[in-house]
């Protein structure tokens, strides 16, 4: 069995992820921005003071929707090569694949600034992993494909979601993706990386006893996508109890 510690993220193949998953979008992409930006519509401009992106990698539109309210995004990042990217993306400016993630984002949160840039200016890049994460900081916390995607251990995607929800403060929102039932897998040629296959059966036992208003919705699989043999993707919202 192996387990977060044992994968090497700082060699993350992140041009490979992103050809695989992110230059287009797909239907999945669709239904989990439409699914977090209902979360953003009910948060005025600037009402989150601080937003946490855990294990935010290269994927940019999270952190695009949460320009819509938070004055300051945390993207924490535990590899080299996420992280990279992501400096890249907010020193250089994103690149033009993200443009139409930004158009729907956009239209589905017309808060949002009228450029990608604009909204990607309260990220800021932090190392580090769940383990550095202090209970209580933030109003509302983000995770997505995160747990679920970097260990074999049921014990440890437990102990990493129970992180994620303290994250935030009593009463803190949060939102989130999983790939349901995915196996470890492989992004492009490279090595395999681990990962927990995971129902809404497990989601519930981790997450009902430590939230209130818990919302699961499942979305069927995306055959547009390389196959990494998931059945399909689970959104979750949620709120830590007062």
């Amino acid at each position: 069995m192996r387990r977060n510690r044992d994968a090497d993220w700082d060699a993350w193949p992140v041009a490979d992820y992103l050809a695989e998953n992110y230059r287009r979008l797909h239907p999945c992409d669709i239904a989990v921005i439409r699914h977090h930006a209902a979360v953003y519509r009910r948060h005025a401009p600037g009402s989150l003071d601080r937003t946490l992106e855990l294990g935010a990698g290269p994927n940019l539109y999270p952190l695009m929707l949460a320009g819509a309210a938070s004055r300051r995004v945390d993207a924490l990042e535990p590899g080299a090569a996420g992280a990279d990217y992501l400096r890249r993306q907010l020193d250089r400016g994103p690149d033009e694949s993200w443009q139409p993630f930004y158009a729907l984002c956009r239209s589905l949160v017309p808060t949002l600034p009228a450029t990608l840039a604009e909204a990607l200016r309260p990220v800021r890049v932090v190392p580090g992993t769940a383990a550095d994460l202090v209970p209580g900081t933030y109003d509302l916390a983000s995770m997505n494909f995160v747990a679920e995607s970097v260990t074999e251990d049921v014990e440890e995607f437990a102990a990493l979601c129970a992180a994620f929800v303290g994250a935030v403060r009593p009463g803190g929102r949060l939102i989130a993706a999983f790939m349901e039932r995915m196996p470890s897998y492989r992004i492009g040629t490279g090595p395999v990386w681990p990962a927990c296959p995971v129902d809404e059966a497990d989601l519930r036992a981790v997450f009902a006893p430590r939230t209130t208003g818990l919302r699961i919705a499942r979305v069927a699989k995306d055959l547009t996508l390389p196959e990494y043999g998931d059945t399909g993707i689970l959104l979750l919202a949620a709120e830590r109890p007062v």
